[in-house]
């Protein structure tokens, strides 16, 4: 049930979209929506293009609260500046704190808590420049993804099969700033649990028509297979329990998308959380919550709640 009724009480939302990371299309299109949706429910609701933007409408007094839907970093919204920005004005957000934002927006630090915490998550190497990357992947033993370790949509992730394809994955990961992140690849089904408010949502096993869930796949193809709930009776519990565990690790709150690998033998490994997921005609928390009961405008109303004194933040 919601708790609020009156779409007044929210006042003037800046719905928080575009940016200049390497995630600005997705965001554009995942804004678009949600700004539909919430004006659709009679909120209050105006687009504000990137952190410059927002600040300029803070400061001309138009912005009551944020509803972030500006994906990745650098000039994104998941790494937790835009959060200690509104936290400093007094704004509120939607989505996780400075904290929570930071951390799992870093996929090495991510899996150094889970670790430290014991939840199961693929063994890796930290890659910095002048690395040897060939070493780090003997380490592990093929096969290993290869991913900028701040970046989302599978932006820069290579599948790495055999030592001669490691130079060509480590270039294309090396555009993005930042260390590089080696992890041993589990084979498997990719599954992603969707949280709304401590509550996880049904998950999804996505099955691609291609070799992997690429950003082409996430956002293009219509080819992609989507099962929801992924898993059935004691093993679903057992996952969404232990995509809340994560979740909760990071100190995200509010709402966001973690991400697991279930291998041949049942075994889950944890690869990331997400604190702004998509909300596209593609995206995967809009189809979790469907399922769920909920269409894409309670939705939308559900997670702006968390923005409210007494959500998930």
């Amino acid at each position: 049930m919601n708790r609020i009724t009156d779409p007044r009480a929210f006042g003037r939302v800046a719905v928080l979209l575009g940016g200049t990371s390497s995630e600005r299309e997705v965001s554009l299109d995942s804004g678009a929506n949600v700004l539909a949706s919430l004006q659709r429910s009679g909120i209050d609701a105006f687009a504000v293009d990137g952190i410059p933007a927002l600040v300029e409408a803070i400061a001309a007094g138009r912005v009551d609260r944020v509803f972030n839907i500006l994906h990745g970093t650098r000039g994104g919204g998941e790494d937790g500046i835009v959060q200690g920005l509104l936290e400093a004005l007094g704004v509120p957000c939607t989505g996780a704190g400075v904290l929570g934002s930071a951390l799992s927006m870093d996929k090495v630090r991510s899996k150094q808590v889970w670790q430290a915490l014991g939840l199961p998550t693929p063994a890796y190497r930290a890659v910095r420049p002048g690395d040897d990357v060939l070493a780090a992947v003997r380490a592990l033993g093929l096969p290993v993804i290869v991913k900028p370790a701040h970046e989302g949509s599978s932006v820069g992730v290579t599948r790495v099969h055999a030592e001669a394809d490691l130079e060509q994955a480590v270039a294309l990961a090396a555009r993005h700033d930042g260390e590089l992140l080696v992890e041993r690849l589990i084979e498997g089904d990719e599954l992603t649990v969707a949280i709304l408010d401590e509550v996880a949502l049904p998950s999804i096993r996505i099955v691609p028509a291609g070799a992997f869930y690429d950003y082409h796949a996430k956002y293009v193809a219509e080819d992609t297979t989507y099962v929801c709930p992924g898993l059935d009776g004691a093993a679903e519990q057992e996952l969404r329990a232990l995509a809340l565990a994560a979740f909760r690790a990071l100190a995200v709150t509010g709402w966001g998308r973690v991400d697991v690998m279930r291998d041949r033998a049942g075994g889950n490994w944890l690869l990331e959380v997400n604190t702004a997921p998509g909300m596209t005609s593609h995206s995967l928390v809009p189809k979790a919550a469907g399922v769920a009961g909920m269409d894409f405008d309670t939705l939308c109303w559900r997670v702006l709640e968390t923005s409210l004194p007494g959500g998930a933040r």
